[in-house]
């Protein structure tokens, strides 16, 4: 069962889940300011190895992931910009960079769009650098207006995610070390969420001007990178990031923070220096 808090004010209307289940520590970040965070910043991530398909237990209802990193067992689609092949009507986006090869483990990062989006929204903020990055980028659609929990509870929207992951860890060798997970507004709020969830796949999680962080139990320690313009008149900053930022780095996680001067917008500048960031040994 889950107890609903709902979520007003900028013009942002929301409902936020928290569980009541002891056993799914919830990180509820509102711009009412209701819940304190409760969590830790988790156990260090593991050393994990691409080698065999991963045999973890996906669980959406709980916001798991099961889908790892392994060595290739089919062949990859050439560089450039391609549906998923998923799903007819909402589907996804996977781009793969001019310089991606086999033989090199390369990173990915996890797109999110915002409410009422879709994955080319998704996937533009860090379309132009993926190439210069190396970076495969993999875009998926939600199922609905936007993501499940943000209006309900964690389910359709995370086995779709793990059926897109398999599907690029089938198909391309992929760093465990450098997977990220991002989004902008709903889409940063869900990737808080996911990524916190699941911080023994995801190393960085990249949130450009997110409302709240809804995760389940949370798994590893992530580092994090949030951005938000100090004008957002969608997601106002006091009542969201800057409640956001000082919680996580209270409970361990390594958190990058950024303001601009600016709506709710990803400013190419910050979008660069994010991808500066998750590329960086200091990262490490």
């Amino acid at each position: 069962m889950r107890t609903r808090f709902p979520e007003t004010g900028g013009g942002y209307n929301r409902t936020v889940i928290r569980s009541s289940r002891a056993l799914l520590p919830l990180l509820i970040l509102v711009s009412c300011g209701m819940e304190p965070f409760n969590g830790t910043g988790g156990a260090n991530r593991p050393n994990l190895e691409a080698s065999a398909p991963s045999t973890i237990v996906a669980d959406p209802a709980g916001g798991r992931l099961g889908s790892r990193p392994h060595d290739p067992t089919s062949p990859p689609d050439p560089p450039g910009l391609h549906q998923l092949r998923l799903e007819d009507g909402r589907d996804g986006l996977l781009y793969v960079p001019s310089g991606y090869r086999p033989e090199n483990p390369a990173p990915l990062v996890v797109m999110l769009h915002g409410a009422g989006g879709d994955a080319r929204g998704g996937i533009d903020p860090l379309l132009g650098l993926a190439d210069d990055a190396g970076l495969l980028l993999l875009a998926p659609d939600s199922r609905g207006p936007t993501w499940d929990v943000i209006v309900d509870e964690f389910g359709p929207d995370v086995a779709f995610v793990d059926r897109a992951l398999a599907s690029v860890f089938d198909r391309y060798r992929i760093d465990p070390q450098r997977i990220g997970i991002e989004g902008f507004s709903d889409g940063a709020s869900y990737a808080l969420s996911l990524g916190l969830t699941n911080g023994d796949l995801f190393s960085h999680v990249i949130a450009f001007s997110p409302g709240f962080s809804a995760p389940g139990k949370l798994e590893g320690s992530p580092k994090i990178f949030i951005t938000h313009g100090t004008d957002d008149k969608v997601l106002p900053i006091a009542r969201t990031s800057r409640r956001i930022q000082p919680r996580l780095q209270g409970a361990g996680y390594d958190v990058v923070y950024e303001e601009f001067r600016g709506g709710h917008m990803v400013p190419q500048d910050l979008a660069r220096r994010a991808i500066d960031w998750f590329g960086s040994d200091s990262s490490d």
